[in-house]
């Protein structure tokens, strides 16, 4: 129970990662705070936390930062406090044409919620967590920011700058004592990478999933959503503007030309 006492709120709650990491933070006493721009799927992950005093959603469109500093402000008028952010959500674009052929009209869809998403909740959360003086904030990135072959140029970039972007604003926000983190998931069975595990089963290539990485396997929401509350939590608390791959092992090894799919 080691959010007792703690709001968190969560984007991307609607599924995957942001679902189970809402589900893990709500286990552990957390009062949640749930976005998501499907209305409908985080409302069903409201309903799977069954203290419903604890638990507060809404549909969403990160990348409008009027409509963040809204919500912002609307939880904290419910809950009194800010403890956690978990800047979850996230779209690929399903873009993976050469930089050649690239449309820029995806590059500034995925940009405006993967970056500037986060952004805006950075930005109006960590000004409660500055006056309380405490506070652990999250991000979402993905092995794809750390090298290439793990996603379109667009997705990498954005997740790149996810990075940088939890670096410096640790650097910002450390002395008022809080900490900015990252995890970078590896191959992780969500609605976004479905299209990937449909493909390999249709082709009966499922054995080849999670091949590349080093425990031979792709990981679970659930095993992500674990690190996640662990960086989220006093038990992280000298660990701040760190990118921890959760990724069973793939960037410890080389990846060569032609190896990732």
């Amino acid at each position: 129970m080691r959010f007792n006492d703690k709001v968190a709120i969560i984007t991307g709650a609607g599924s995957g990662i942001g679902r189970a990491t809402a589900l893990r933070l709500a286990g552990e006493g957390a009062s949640v705070a749930l976005v998501d721009r499907n209305a409908a799927a985080v409302a069903e992950t409201a309903a799977m936390i069954s203290d419903e005093a604890r638990v507060w959603h809404r549909g969403l469109d990160i990348s409008r930062e009027e409509d963040v500093a809204q919500c912002v402000a609307d939880v904290q008028a419910r809950f009194g406090r800010v403890d956690v952010l978990c800047n979850n959500a996230g779209i690929s674009g399903g873009d993976y044409s050469k930089i050649t052929e690239t449309d820029t009209q995806i590059w500034m869809q995925i940009l405006a919620v993967n970056i500037m998403g986060a952004v805006h909740f950075t930005k109006y959360a960590a000004r409660i967590m500055r006056d309380q003086r405490a506070g652990a904030i999250v991000n979402t990135a993905s092995v794809a920011g750390v090298r290439s072959g793990a996603g379109g140029n667009a997705y990498s970039a954005s997740k790149a700058a996810v990075i940088n972007l939890t670096q410096t604003t640790a650097c910002d926000l450390g002395e008022w004592q809080v900490r900015v983190n990252a995890v970078c998931p590896g191959l992780i069975e969500t609605g976004m990478t479905a299209p990937v595990f449909e493909r390999a089963r249709a082709a009966n290539k499922e054995d080849k999933l999670g091949s590349r990485c080093e425990l031979r396997r792709p990981g679970r929401p659930e095993e992500v959503a674990a690190v996640i509350a662990f960086l989220a939590s006093d038990d992280a608390s000298y660990v701040t503007g760190q990118a921890l791959p959760v990724d069973g092992g793939n960037t410890a090894s080389l990846n060569l030309p032609g190896m990732k799919v």
